[in-house]
């Protein structure tokens, strides 16, 4: 077998002439930090003052040392990287070894007997690029930075929620491999499953050595019980094993995940009569299901369903972008956590967006074991793309690793060519500025479909988010397949979400402030304001505290001076605008069949779509997307085809088992007093939406300003207010608060009980104002007259009353 030596310790950094103890996995950033050579660009303004990094050159070396490098029973020595960000030049003793100009590709050189002085020479990316450009050609993009013209992650040179900080560095694991006679070079599993029948075919690629050519290879393979062997025909072998009756695996929700280990291993069974003897092998867990897109058009359009294992699943998505600008510091810890985050906040499909990076392995794996669906971008955003070489052979070679590399995940239901590009071609003025000039077509129309059908032709590809499936409709219409929802943040109220049912809204969100403990550590010593220096610069989007301000102004008054205020408004607002979006669409499956969340999570502190902010604390946002991606939720409000505007009511019941229940639907004025009140008995059938009309005599009446309407069901509750909140006629909110500690005796845990005496919309407890650690396992919550409700808060420094008080928020009269 062959021998592995992982090469991540005794390596510099050279920095002005002298060597700095460098970390691999890493980046330059990451090492100078780790140094104190510059400061934590994270905080306050420290990013501008750490731009010079991403101009520069940089050298990182090690010493290859004889024992490293000794074949001994070994043919073979080769250095592997995993990922090198990004145009770098590898030598050995000052003899180039081969150059590299992609960080999402991996790369393996010959280093037989080359023991000595490893250099890996990192050019400036902007360098690279400009380079690049100088070859093909100018082309329009978004954002003021150079991207397009290299092959790297492209939100590192900053985005409407990321900052500026371009790396270099060796950012995946690097290692020595010995081996002899031949390895596995590359394995491919197309996993089936039809009419009970687990079905495995596998595609074996091997590497020879020159003198293993005459030697009888052997690729061996077992899964769930079931062998195969086969001869390597030259350099290529194919297997096939069949397994019956497999468990399938499925998103959460629709049932288990289970997993199979798919073990390969190569065989040389010698020259003549040597003794065989195992080469190299490879292991996967892989699992059996079926996936397709239903784009079947219809009466609304041109659908864009996931069916799984022939079920049709309304995907309850967010939008992953990379959880760290430097993404070595991602740890597999740090992915499962988050992304079992997500699966607790009730989401079933995380989509990888284009401008990031195809994350590791881990990422995968935890998929897998979750049930969450991965909708994976290609990395192309927000920019016309050369289709020239030297990018086009490298977008070939870049595509087919990954495609190779992720293939084996069950999790993994759909591959789309790009982020906007298509949308930005047609509609952002691209076209008269290309003149006919390639801009990325090319690759999501043509080449990337046909990668996806050579290697992985068991997954469905679409060519870009959003597209409408061809040049017949435009790129973003709502009635055919995804669509972009972003002219309601941009320049409408949240309410506009409610205008309109797209078959599948693959982004859509709302912004808000980060956690006050975030933006605390994260701007020490700042008098913290909306337009503070430090808040200013950690707000990326163009205009952004301008729509956070319009977006809390169509509803509430909009502080002046009062930033706790502004900060409680503004998350509220964003808690409530997506909320309104997932209640809309959900209640009108099957024609919308999914919403995907811009965005699950941030790189950095910063004003942003997240619901899991910079440092890992969870906004308002992220509890209601517990409560609005439940299997079952209830809803009231005006739909697009409401007669004359009046609410109704859906039972949306995404769950297997049929849902029964008695809906209490109440008329109630701003002091608590009943109008009127009704119960509705409702079946919703598995999988499906009932929706009903609300009887004229409990309609909340509009012009009064005084009326509301609150339907309950089995613990969920709906609320309907006809006319924003600064029109409602209020009453001041009171309500008691007792802090009881907990009976376990957990340090900082305490269980703060609060009884309204008032109507108390939108109650908050803001958990770290207790202490930075603190956390509170409920966000937004209403409460009639004489309701309580208990919320656990754990690791608080500060317990007592005062401070506890001083942490909860609520709506309050104009």
């Amino acid at each position: 077998m062959k021998d592995v030596i992982q090469l991540t310790d005794k390596w510099s950094l050279d920095h002005d002439g002298a060597p700095l103890p460098a970390r691999i996995p890493g980046c330059v950033h990451t090492d100078l930090l780790a140094a104190g050579a510059i400061p934590d660009p994270y905080l306050g303004l420290n990013e501008q003052e750490v731009a010079w990094v991403g101009r520069q050159a940089w050298t990182y070396t090690r010493e290859l040392e004889p024992d490293d490098i000794a074949s001994g029973a070994h043919e073979r020595t080769d250095l592997v990287f995993e990922g090198l960000d990004t145009a770098a030049v590898i030598t050995v003793n000052g003899r180039e070894l081969g150059r590299t100009r992609n960080m999402h590709r991996r790369y393996r050189f010959d280093v037989t007997g080359a023991a000595g002085r490893l250099g890996v020479e990192f050019a400036s990316a902007y360098d690279e690029a400009d380079s690049v450009r100088v070859l093909t050609g100018e082309r329009p993009n978004v954002y003021p930075e150079p991207f397009q013209f290299i092959r790297k992650m492209a939100c590192g040179f900053g985005w409407d929620w990321g900052p500026t900080l371009v790396t270099a560095g060796i950012w995946r694991p690097v290692r020595l491999e010995k081996w002899s006679t031949a390895r596995l070079d590359r394995v491919r599993p197309l996993v089936t499953v039809a009419d009970g029948l687990g079905r495995v075919e596998l595609l074996v690629d091997v590497e020879r050595t020159g003198q293993g050519a005459g030697h009888r290879l052997e690729v061996r393979a077992g899964v769930g019980g079931a062998q195969a062997r086969a001869t390597v025909d030259g350099t290529r072998a194919v297997l096939v094993l069949e397994v019956p009756d497999p468990d399938l695996w499925w998103p959460r929700g629709y049932g288990e995940q289970p997993l199979y280990d798919l073990e390969v291993t190569l065989v040389d069974r010698g020259s003549s009569n040597d003794a065989e003897r195992s080469l190299d092998s490879w292991s996967r867990r892989i699992g059996f299901r079926t996936v397709e897109i239903d784009r079947s058009p219809d009466g609304h359009g041109t659908g864009f369903t996931f069916v799984v294992n022939g079920v049709p699943i309304f995907a309850r998505g967010v939008n992953w972008i990379p959880d760290d600008v430097f993404p070595s510091r991602v740890t597999r810890e740090r992915y499962r956590t988050r992304l079992r985050q997500a699966a607790e906040a009730g989401v079933d499909l995380v989509r990888i967006w284009g401008g990031g990076i195809y994350e590791d392995d881990a990422f995968y794996d935890a998929c897998d074991e979750l049930g969450l669906m991965v909708w994976q971008d290609f990395l192309f955003a927000c920019a016309a793309y050369p289709e020239e070489q030297p990018l086009r052979g490298e977008v070939e070679a870049e595509a087919r690793d990954n495609v190779v590399r992720l293939m084996p995940h069950p999790s993994l239901v759909l591959w789309n060519g790009n982020n906007e590009n298509l949308w930005g071609f047609r509609d952002w003025e691209w076209e008269p500025e290309l003149a006919g000039n390639s801009w990325g077509g090319g690759y999501y129309l043509d080449l990337l479909p046909r990668v996806v059908a050579e290697l992985d032709p068991t997954r469905p590809y679409t060519a870009g988010s959003p597209w409408s499936g061809s040049w017949e409709h435009h790129p973003n219409d709502p009635a055919h397949g995804t669509h972009h929802s972003w002219e309601v943040w941009n320049r409408e109220d949240y309410a506009d979400y409610r205008t309109s049912v797209p078959r599948f809204v693959a982004e859509f969100g709302w912004q808000a402030p980060p956690a006050l403990a975030t933006l605390r550590r994260a701007l020490p010593g700042e008098r913290l304001a909306p337009d503070s220096p430090g808040m200013l610069h950690h707000q990326k989007a163009e205009d952004g505290n301008g729509k956070l301000n319009r977006g809390i102004a169509r509803h509430f008054a909009l502080p002046e001076g009062d930033f706790d205020r502004w900060h409680y408004l503004a998350q509220v607002v964003q808690a409530r605008a997506v909320a309104a979006g997932i209640e809309h669409w959900r209640a009108n499956w099957p024609v919308c069949a999914g919403t995907v969340v811009w965005q699950l999570n941030d790189c950095w502190p910063v004003s942003s779509w997240a619901a899991i902010d910079g440092d890992g604390r969870l906004k308002p946002l992220y509890h209601e997307l517990r409560r609005v991606y439940a299997d079952r939720l209830l809803t009231v409000g005006t739909e697009a085809d409401s007669p004359a505007g009046e609410p109704v009511i859906a039972v949306v019941n995404q769950s297997a088992q049929p849902w029964h229940t008695r809906v209490d639907v109440r008329r109630l004025t701003a002091d608590g007093a009943i109008v009127a009140r009704a119960a509705l008995d409702v079946e919703a059938a598995p999988r499906s939406v009932t929706r009903l009309a609300v009887p004229p005599a409990l309609v909340p009446d509009e012009a009064s300003a005084k009326e509301f309407l609150v339907a309950d069901a089995d613990g969920l509750r709906a609320l309907h207010f006809p006319v924003p909140d600064k029109d409602f006629s209020y009453v001041a909110p009171r309500y008691d608060v007792l802090v009881e500690s907990r009976a376990d005796g957990e340090a900082g845990s305490v269980d703060v009980v609060v009884t309204a005496q008032t109507l108390v919309r939108d109650l908050l407890l803001q958990a770290d104002r207790l202490g930075p650690a603190a956390t509170c396992e409920a966000g937004l919550l209403t409460l009639l007259p004489g309701e309580s409700v208990r919320l656990r808060v754990r690791g608080a420094t500060d317990t007592g009353a005062n401070a506890v008080r001083a942490a909860l928020f609520c709506v309050e009269p104009a």
